[in-house]
């Protein structure tokens, strides 16, 4: 299922996963939502976000279940994305694999990188990852440190 829907302030995108092929199928969706705004938020915050959407539908598909939903939100100054899955576990922190290179770089990575990240409860006994960036170039957290 797709589809999208513009209000006067808002911008959301609806779509589902179950496979590896639908991690690069969400990337395209990402960037062409990203592209779709206007404004659109600066190339920086763009390809963010579609590295942040990457990072959640393949740990949905890895590690909560082996399908996802991934749902992309926009209002005046924020970008979203909420990736839901059937697993009720929330993600882990590990240690990076610096020597096989396994895994463990993507939960660090989105939270890193967005401004927000927020697990809840549901759909039915599984969770929604939502994370939250600013539309400018540069995520809140850094804005406030540099003093902006």
């Amino acid at each position: 299922m797709n589809d999208t829907k513009i209000t006067d302030t808002v911008a959301s995108h609806l779509t589902m996963g179950d496979s590896t092929a639908d991690v690069h199928r969400a990337r395209d969706i990402t960037r062409a939502f990203a592209d779709s705004l206007d404004p659109a938020p600066s190339a920086d915050v763009a390809d963010t976000l579609v590295l942040v959407v990457s990072e959640l539908v393949t740990n949905a598909l890895r590690h909560g279940g082996g399908h996802y939903t991934l749902e992309l939100s926009a209002g005046p100054d924020t970008v979203s994305a909420a990736v839901s899955d059937p697993s009720p576990t929330p993600p882990r922190e590990v240690a990076p694999d610096l020597n096989d290179g396994s895994g463990g770089f993507g939960w660090h990575m989105v939270r890193r990188l967005t401004d927000s990240v927020t697990i809840a409860a549901g759909p039915g006994s599984g969770k929604t990852i939502n994370a939250v960036m600013a539309r400018t170039h540069g995520n809140a957290k850094e804005q406030q440190a540099d003093g902006a």
